[in-house]
C-alpha cells in the first residue's frame, strides 16, 4: 500500500470525528440511565469468546457473519462477536441465577464480516436491552415501550412505525405441510422477498395438500392494519393450534400497543421471518417512513440459555447506536471553548479550573500558534473576566 493511502480504511468499517463521537457519548449516558430506571442493569461482555458460545442457538446467519480465528493459548476457534445478545443470555443463564426475572442491557462494538445493508456499517455499536424469566407479552411490550423510549431520547422517534410479525406462524404451517429443513429454508427466502410466482413454483414442487398449499401462499399477503389478523384467522382457519395461539398474541399485542403507545402506527407481516432460526415467538421493527432498513428490532428466543445451564424464556431489541447518530441531520455545534494564553500565574490556573468544573471547555493558546476559539480568558482590574476574542482589552 503506497502511503497516499494508508489512511483508507476497510470497507465497510468507519470511524466517527469529534463532534459524532460527543453526540454518540452524550447518548450513551442518557440512554444507559434510562435503561437503569426501568431496572434494567448494565453487562459489558467481552470482545471475543469460544465460537461455539458465540454461536449457540443462532443458526447460519450469524455464524457467515462472524470473523473467527484461532487462539493462540487454547487452539480452540474464537469468534469476534457479531451480536451481543448470545452473550448477555450466557451471563444471564450461567452467572446471574439469583433473580427470577432479570433485566440486563448492554452497549459495545460488534464486528460484521458484511454489511446487513446498503450504506450499513460493519462494525456497528450495538445498544440492546433483555428481559429473562417471563413468558408472557407484557414483558414483550415492556421492552417494545423501552425501544421507543430509545428512539424518543435519541430524536428518531418521528416518523416511525412498527412493524409486528410471529415466526410461529410460519413454523407451524411447516410443520403442518411436513416441509424438509431444504424446502422449509427455501420457501423461507422466497417468502422474504414476497415472490409470489416463486413461492408458487415451490408449492407445486412441495406437492402439498390443498389446505397447506393455500395457507403458505396466502402468507406473502398477510400484511397491513390491525384488521389483517381477523382476515388471517379466516385464510389460516385449517391450521394447527400453535398458529392460531400466535395469531391470538399478536392480537393481545394490538391491544397493548393502541393503549401504551397509541400514536406509533402499527403494521403487521405474518410472513416476516426475521431472525426466523433465533426468534421463537414475536418479532418486532421499528421503521422510519422514508427508510426500508429497520432503526431497531427485537423479538421473542425463549430458552437460549438452555446450553448455558438454564433454560428461561427472554426477550428483547437492540439497536446500532452509531448509525442512528451518523444518521441523525446535526451539525458540528459551533466552538464555545474559551481560549487562554499560556502562563505560570497561579491566579489564571484557579480561574481555568473554576470554569472547567462548571462543564466550559477551556484550552490553553500554545505559544506560536493561532487562537481560533471565538471566546478569550484574561486579566482585567485584577480579575479573570471571558470576553469575546478580539476585543480583548487589558488592565
Amino acid at each position: 500500500m503506497s502511503t497516499t493511502e494508508r489512511w483508507l480504511l476497510p470497507e465497510g468499517i468507519d470511524e466517527l470525528l469529534p463532534h459524532e463521537a460527543e453526540q454518540l457519548e452524550s447518548l450513551r449516558r442518557q440512554l444507559i440511565d434510562r435503561f437503569n430506571c426501568w431496572g434494567y442493569q448494565l453487562v459489558f461482555p467481552p470482545l471475543v469468546e469460544y465460537l461455539d458460545s458465540l454461536l449457540t442457538g443462532t443458526g447460519k446467519a450469524l455464524e457467515l457473519q462472524t470473523f473467527k480465528l484461532t487462539d493462540q493459548m487454547s487452539g480452540r476457534l474464537l469468534g469476534i462477536r457479531a451480536d451481543m445478545t448470545p452473550q448477555v443470555a450466557r451471563i444471564a443463564a450461567h452467572k446471574l441465577r439469583d433473580k427470577e426475572v432479570l433485566r440486563l442491557c448492554y452497549i459495545g462494538n460488534v464486528l460484521h464480516t458484511l454489511p446487513e445493508g446498503q450504506g450499513r456499517s460493519r462494525n456497528p455499536i450495538q445498544l440492546g436491552a433483555e428481559i429473562y424469566g417471563h413468558s408472557g407479552p407484557e414483558s414483550d411490550m415492556e421492552v417494545l415501550q423501552l425501544m421507543m423510549e430509545a428512539l424518543a431520547i435519541s430524536q428518531t422517534a418521528d416518523q416511525v412505525y412498527l412493524d409486528l410479525g410471529h415466526v410461529g406462524i410460519y413454523r407451524g404451517l411447516a410443520r403442518q405441510a411436513d416441509l424438509n429443513e431444504q424446502q422449509e429454508q427455501d420457501l423461507f427466502v422466497a417468502l422474504q422477498r414476497k415472490a409470489l410466482p416463486e413461492i408458487e413454483m415451490l408449492l407445486t414442487q412441495f406437492k402439498l395438500n390443498s389446505d397447506s398449499h393455500a395457507m403458505l401462499l396466502a402468507l406473502a399477503e398477510l400484511n397491513g392494519s390491525v384488521d389483517v389478523l381477523e382476515q388471517a384467522k379466516k385464510v389460516l382457519g385449517a391450521a394447527p393450534d400453535d398458529v392460531h395461539d400466535a395469531l391470538q398474541t399478536l392480537k393481545i399485542m394490538a391491544a397493548m400497543v393502541e393503549k401504551r403507545l397509541p400514536e406509533i402506527p402499527l403494521h403487521f407481516d405474518l410472513a416476516e421471518l426475521r431472525g426466523y432460526n433465533y426468534h421463537t415467538g414475536l418479532v418486532f421493527a421499528a421503521y422510519r417512513a422514508d427508510s426500508a432498513q429497520a432503526v431497531a428490532t427485537g423479538g421473542r428466543y425463549d430458552d437460549i440459555g438452555e446450553v448455558f445451564g438454564r433454560a428461561q424464556p427472554a426477550t428483547g431489541f437492540s439497536l446500532d447506536l452509531k448509525n442512528i447518530v451518523t444518521q441523525q441531520l446535526s451539525e458540528e455545534k459551533s466552538s464555545t471553548a474559551i481560549s487562554v494564553e499560556w502562563t505560570d500565574d497561579d491566579s489564571l490556573n484557579e480561574a481555568v479550573e473554576e470554569l472547567r468544573s462548571t462543564g466550559d471547555v477551556v484550552s490553553y493558546h500554545l505559544p506560536g500558534t493561532a487562537v481560533t476559539e471565538k471566546r478569550t480568558l484574561i486579566k482585567q482590574h485584577d480579575c479573570w473576566v471571558v470576553v469575546e476574542t478580539g476585543t480583548e482589552t487589558r488592565g
